[in-house]
């Protein structure tokens, strides 16, 4: 990963720090295969285990590398499937980082939505059953909203939208969130946004949007625990998919996609002695 990158965006606070790549955590994607050294595509492994929200299921197959994008491709399940009791109509993917990022880093992603009913995201999370089960989601948006999605949702494919979550535990669902956004000037799956967060503190988390600060969010803990990268195609609840599939059944293979240009995660370079 030799390019031109020297800097994260042109906000002018970032711009005035010495910024270096930390290329355990980033990736251009454009050698037409997915790094395993730094991607972990099945979704139980490595002490990870969630297989996806019914009625969606990630499938590492679902994932791609080509024409300089990691690729996933949502689309409806050949034929149904029941894991542990659990009812599963369409697949998605997520993609996980093997090394965990850390606090004072920047993390930044160029990405395209789908335009179904599934989500596009791109987060951090901590790993293990701890105190400090934190979640931040620098993006997450959906491609289209369903007719029976929950009203609060109204704008959720045109947005920039950003939580941090605290859990007491990973199987409690009970937590704290915290969370900010802004509209986009189109719908997410219209064009690339770049979507970033500057973990600059245990209590501080700014966002930018294509390189502008939009806001801040204050974690509902200190949050010093590393945290590992998320790139996830979901199905939720509030944004239910219409009977026969919706746009995941109807869409052609572009609409139904997900595309990550690159994702870059930076760290200030330590001053010399």
């Amino acid at each position: 990963m030799n390019g031109p990158y020297t800097k994260p965006n042109k906000a002018p606070e970032i711009e005035a720090l010495n910024w270096q790549l930390v290329e355990s955590l980033s990736d251009e994607f454009n050698d037409n295969h997915i790094d395993l050294t730094k991607w972990q595509l099945q979704p139980r492994a490595n002490g990870w285990v969630w297989i996806g929200r019914p009625p969606g299921l990630f499938k590492a197959e679902n994932v791609t590398e080509a024409e300089g994008n990691l690729n996933v491709e949502v689309s409806v399940l050949p034929n149904k499937k029941t894991i542990e009791n659990k009812e599963f109509l369409y697949q998605g993917a997520i993609v996980r980082s093997l090394e965990a990022g850390q606090p004072g880093w920047y993390y930044e992603t160029r990405m395209k939505a789908n335009a179904t009913e599934m989500s596009s995201t791109f987060w951090l999370m901590t790993k293990g059953n701890t105190v400090k089960k934190l979640e931040l989601d620098i993006q997450e948006c959906v491609g289209k909203r369903s007719d029976n999605a929950a009203d609060w949702s109204k704008g959720w494919d045109q947005i920039f939208h950003s939580n941090s979550i605290h859990r007491t535990n990973q199987y409690n669902p009970d937590h704290i969130q915290i969370e900010d956004s802004v509209t986009t000037k189109t719908k997410n799956h219209e064009r690339y946004y770049v979507y970033a967060a500057w973990w600059k503190s245990e209590t501080e988390v700014r966002f930018y949007l294509d390189g502008e600060y939009v806001y801040s969010i204050t974690p509902p803990i200190g949050w010093d625990v590393p945290a590992f990268i998320h790139m996830a195609i979901e199905t939720y609840d509030w944004n239910p998919v219409p009977q026969g599939g919706g746009m995941i059944k109807t869409g052609n293979k572009e609409q139904r996609t997900t595309s990550y240009d690159w994702v870059r995660v930076w760290q200030i370079k330590p001053e010399a002695n």
